[in-house]
């Protein structure tokens, strides 16, 4: 009877731990289209699951950005630290999970005492104890389901922050080979300028031209050098940016000028509906929601009553010799239990608080995507505007080479003005300039599309 007095209240605690005052999660619904709008008539190259195989950067093609990709998923700072994030999470999950189970201690005491008319007496005291709340109302469960979702959401943000570091990186590589490209046809333009002073001082020196003509030319020249100066300065903030990315200093990295070979991948778009599942900060977005969701739970909890077993066994003597015998042995076995009478409505509060805090993040998730949504449809009508201009730029730029070719022969035969020299030099190299410019932003644009469509990322449940 003893033993069946003292089993039965870890049976009704037992009985009692199906109960859990967390409402049913339900992933929260959201506005959504059969396809993108600025998708219609898309029909990529790659194949579908182009982006699903991790490193999307390869898909351009060129060997140092692979290489630095590589080098910055191993030093980034940042990424370091969203990492040390996530890894706290996890922590803070097994914490939660501990208290499901009862805790255990080993206490021990020594003491001495005596003063007055009272003789001097020693004891000493070992013993161990336990203790354990069963988790009657799932108010421990509820921290665990919490916990795990801000964990959940804590992995999807340190994807997050990776494909932003990779776009990042990608981003300001592309403007560094463009500078470079710059540089490289500033420099041809230079070389022409260089021939038409030429040919100007040879005109005035043989009277044929004025004193004017050849302090335009010079002018001219001068400006071009002296953007071939911003461009030295433009480049070298380029690489530096792209040296922190990497996780190295400015002043250990360099990047040498190599040729640019631009390329433009065919980037599979797939289904809105696809995106809720590639976009990781969607993904955290919804992981808060549950997170929120068994924070009511825990909030509800507190209007049942806590339920708290401990036992303990160990001994007391005042001799050390005495202090192991079984007549010193000690034990005691004790349940409590304590209800919340009246709190002014405290409770009641917190309750309408986690309501309010998971209504909060059901509202932020859904802006989420729609911002998802909304990214995507930019960039695809950025892709689809940009090819267009491309082409359109290419041809003002071979028109431009043509005029600026053909007015520098007839000033030669002095048949125009050097005004219409300069004005066709000015034309040809913005225009050459334009073109590589448009080249770099389709670059760019596939990346941003990339990052919009959640990259190479996937789920860890996929």
């Amino acid at each position: 009877m003893k033993t069946l007095s003292r089993l039965i209240p870890l049976t009704c605690a037992a009985l009692l731990a199906a109960c859990s005052t967390t409402p049913p999660y339900e992933v929260p619904s959201t506005a959504q289209a059969a396809a993108f709008k600025e998708a219609a008539g898309w029909t990529p190259a790659a194949p579908a699951d182009a982006l699903q195989r991790g490193p999307w950067w390869q898909l351009f093609g060129d060997p140092v950005l692979n290489d630095l990709q590589q080098r910055a998923q191993l030093s980034n700072q940042d990424l370091a630290a969203a990492a040390a994030r996530y890894e706290q999470a996890r922590a803070a999950v097994r914490e939660q999970r501990a208290s499901l189970f009862p805790s255990v201690s080993l206490d021990g005491s020594a003491g001495r005492s005596g003063g007055g008319s009272r003789a001097t007496a020693s004891q000493y005291q070992v013993g161990i104890g336990g203790s354990w709340e069963p988790d009657v109302w799932g108010r421990v469960r509820g921290g665990i389901s919490a916990a795990g979702a801000s964990a959940d959401a804590s992995a999807a943000d340190l994807a997050s922050t990776t494909l932003s570091i990779q776009g990042e990186l990608a981003a300001n590589y592309f403007n560094l080979r463009l500078a470079d490209a710059q540089k490289e046809l500033l420099g041809a333009t230079i070389a022409g300028y260089e021939r038409t002073l030429q040919i100007t001082q040879n005109r005035y020196d043989a009277g044929v031209a004025a004193k004017t003509d050849l302090l335009q030319a010079q002018t001219q020249l001068a400006s071009a050098r002296a953007d071939l100066v911003g461009l030295q300065r433009t480049r070298a903030q380029l690489e530096h940016a792209v040296a922190v990315l990497v996780g190295e200093l400015p002043s250990n990295f360099n990047l040498a000028t190599a040729p640019w070979k631009p390329q433009v991948p065919a980037v599979p778009v797939g289904l809105p509906s696809e995106l809720l599942q590639r976009r990781p900060d969607i993904a955290a977005a919804e992981r808060r929601v549950a997170a929120a969701n068994a924070q009511i739970g825990v909030a509800r909890s507190a209007y049942f009553p806590s339920l708290g077993l401990s036992a303990s066994y160990g001994f007391g003597a005042s001799r050390v010799a005495d202090l192991f015998q079984a007549s010193s042995s000690l034990w005691s076995f004790g349940l409590s239990t304590a209800q919340v009478l009246f709190d002014a409505g405290a409770i009641s509060a917190r309750v309408d608080g986690a309501r309010a805090a998971h209504a909060q993040t059901v509202a932020a998730y859904r802006q989420t995507v729609l911002s998802a949504f909304q990214n995507v449809e930019d960039q695809l009508a950025a892709v689809r505007v940009l090819e267009q201009q491309y082409v359109l730029r290419q041809q003002a730029s071979q028109a431009a080479d043509q005029v600026e070719q053909q007015v520098i022969n007839r000033y030669r035969q002095g048949q125009v003005g050097y005004s219409e020299v300069i004005a066709a030099q000015v034309t040809a190299q913005a225009a050459r300039r334009t073109l590589a410019q448009a080249m770099a932003d389709r670059q760019t644009t596939a990346v941003a599309l990339i990052q919009a469509l959640g990259g190479g990322w996937k789920p860890e449940s996929a």
